[in-house]
């Protein structure tokens, strides 16, 4: 008798990036701006040190001693990841027993399903005012399905809209008996964090990306922040050696100049800004853009008569966005990028 690959992954199917050429690429909520020359050169000095022969820091002690002073946490606040990803896997992973609930809300990032599907974790999905999250009927929502989890984006993927932090701290508050994990990949875009309230709570996990604003998608460089009692745990649950030296070393570099940082995420909400400003415009002249959300994030999510045909007249451009239904994720670029996606975004419409 013949392997049989088990029943859960049949339904599977592999992730699919943008497929074919582009020379502008708004799909995948990068940054536009790759690392400036003198900064490359201190990572390329920094990886020049490294002893390949040996096996990373498996607590990335130095890495979190920088990242916990840019964000004002202390060290023993955080726990490193490869991207956030792995923390995601990681949590759903190890603090549930399969047949347990996790909560999400929809739409959301479709990741938080998937590892908890592949943890043999019941998913149980909130649906999502269009424009709100009503953070009482998510509470008791959470508690009528018995859940152990409650998972979320703040500001939220796909939508761009966000939370306000009274209201996040309110659901956290409210659910006491269940670990509630926020996903603050996009918060560098907006001002309503929940970073300096995490490490108060022992059933909160908050979760940062160096993938975003901080333009370092490549290294696969993520941190949960939490009370110590769950750092530590996460800790004991990852693997040993689950951040490889150079994208510590990078990752060192990177916080050590937090002025950079914070340049670059303001940079990327200007560009945004303007782009945000001028496709509103354009809802107003093309009857086939129906609306474009307000945004909290680096894109803009779009929603037309056909996104399909507006999708594809892109891609014949040379412009990748993403298409999730009647709506269209479009991520910022550069100033010249977004007039580029604009002047086809007026040929394309009707």
């Amino acid at each position: 008798m013949s392997y049989r690959i088990p029943e859960k992954l049949l339904n599977l199917t592999p992730y699919a990036p943008w497929e074919g050429e582009a020379q502008i690429h708004l799909d995948a909520n990068e940054s536009p701006f790759a690392p400036p020359e003198w900064l490359r050169e201190e990572i390329g000095n920094a990886v020049k040190e490294i002893a390949f022969n040996r096996y990373p820091d498996p607590y990335c002690v130095a890495l979190c001693e920088k990242a916990a002073a840019f964000w004002g946490v202390a060290p023993s606040n955080l726990v490193a990841g490869n991207g956030s990803d792995e923390l995601i896997g990681l949590i759903l992973n190890w603090f549930t027993q399969p047949g347990d609930t996790a909560v999400v809300v929809s739409p959301d990032f479709s990741m938080y399903s998937f590892y908890a599907q592949a943890c043999g974790v019941q998913v149980k999905s909130f649906p999502k005012a269009q424009d709100r999250l009503d953070v009482e009927a998510l509470a008791d929502f959470v508690r009528e399905q018995g859940a152990r989890v409650l998972i979320f984006s703040n500001p939220c993927n796909p939508t761009s809209l966000q939370a306000s932090r009274l209201q996040v701290l309110q659901l956290i508050q409210a659910l006491p008996d269940q670990l509630v994990v926020v996903d603050e990949a996009y918060m560098d875009f907006s001002d309503a964090s929940i970073l300096q309230d995490a490490p108060q709570y022992d059933h909160l996990v908050l979760l940062k990306t160096c993938s975003k604003a901080m333009g370092m998608a490549a290294i696969r460089l993520g941190f949960a922040i939490c009370h110590p009692t769950l750092a530590i745990a996460l800790k004991a649950a990852k693997s040993p050696y689950n951040v490889n030296t150079m994208t510590q070393a990078v990752g060192e570099v990177l916080f050590s100049h937090p002025d950079y940082l914070r340049e670059q995420a303001l940079r990327i909400r200007e560009n945004r800004d303007q782009l945000y400003r001028a496709v509103v415009q354009l809802t107003e002249q093309k009857q086939e853009l129906l609306a474009v959300y307000p945004t909290s994030t680096n894109y803009l999510y779009c929603v037309l008569q056909d996104a399909r045909r507006v999708f594809s007249a892109l891609a014949q451009r040379g412009i990748a966005v993403r298409l999730l239904g009647d709506r269209l994720r479009i991520c910022t670029g550069t100033e010249q990028e977004n007039r580029v996606l604009l002047d086809a975004l007026q040929a394309i419409l009707h």
